[in-house]
């Protein structure tokens, strides 16, 4: 399962483990899924984001835990936690 750690100075090398996470080559063209199902973190996040109440995508999704669905949104939330450098041109 993924584990994703903060950058450098933020966390202090904290380390999530996002044991409902899985990225599986031959599963939905390896796109992060629930727990190995055929439902994406990308669903479930764009359900949340639609204004879905948990227990509305539960009911639409019975194979869901509401566990799955707040490490869902705990992944997307990290895994939008890049920093983008800019390179300097050589003098």
């Amino acid at each position: 399962m993924p584990a994703w750690q903060y950058p450098e100075g933020e966390g202090e090398g904290d380390v999530i483990d996002f044991d409902r996470i899985a990225i599986e080559p031959d599963n939905l063209e390896g796109k992060p899924t629930i727990r190995g199902l055929r439902i994406t973190v990308e669903t479930v996040v764009r359900l949340a984001a639609g204004g879905w109440s948990f227990d509305e995508i539960l009911a639409d999704h019975p194979d869901l835990e509401r566990e799955d669905i707040k490490q869902a949104l705990e992944y997307a939330a990290a895994s939008t936690n890049v920093h983008f450098y800019r390179l300097r041109e050589a003098a």
